[in-house]
């Protein structure tokens, strides 16, 4: 998923691509971080979470059009990466990036077939978006 982009050494690629579940940092209403475990999918410098629309995570994301995603590995030496960078909510043209996520969140090895924007509108789906701008706390990466 990586292909080739300036932020993400392919170790770090690999760190995303091997995982599905982060934690999304986001910024309240009152200015204090918000923390959610989230599936994620990735497609190079671009991170995608499907999400309810009235999740506070989407409205603090289009409060502020800043997220970043804390990932972690599970096996020893457990090495990690928080990427950072400005985010949107997308409503329009979801559908193949969140059939993405659903499939790493089924675990399976290819997406399901998407779903129409009108059908996810339908079941208040929304699309978390970051462009990752910036890599921190790389660690055993």
């Amino acid at each position: 998923m990586n292909g080739g982009s300036p932020h993400l050494t392919p170790e770090l690629a690999e760190l995303l691509d091997s995982n599905r579940l982060g934690t999304l940092a986001t910024v309240g209403q009152d200015g204090l971080p918000r923390l959610s475990v989230v599936y994620y999918a990735n497609r190079g410098e671009r991170i995608f979470i499907s999400t309810l629309r009235e999740r506070v995570k989407a409205k603090d994301v289009e409060r502020r059009s800043w997220a970043a995603l804390s990932v972690r590995g599970d096996e020893p030496p457990y090495p990690s990466a928080t990427f950072i960078g400005s985010a949107v909510v997308r409503t329009t043209g979801i559908g193949e990036e969140t059939a993405l996520v659903m499939g790493r969140i089924a675990g399976l090895s290819e997406p399901p077939e998407p779903q129409s924007d009108e059908a996810l509108a339908e079941a208040g789906r929304v699309l978390i978006e970051i462009t990752i701008e910036r890599v921190a706390a790389a660690t055993h990466v």
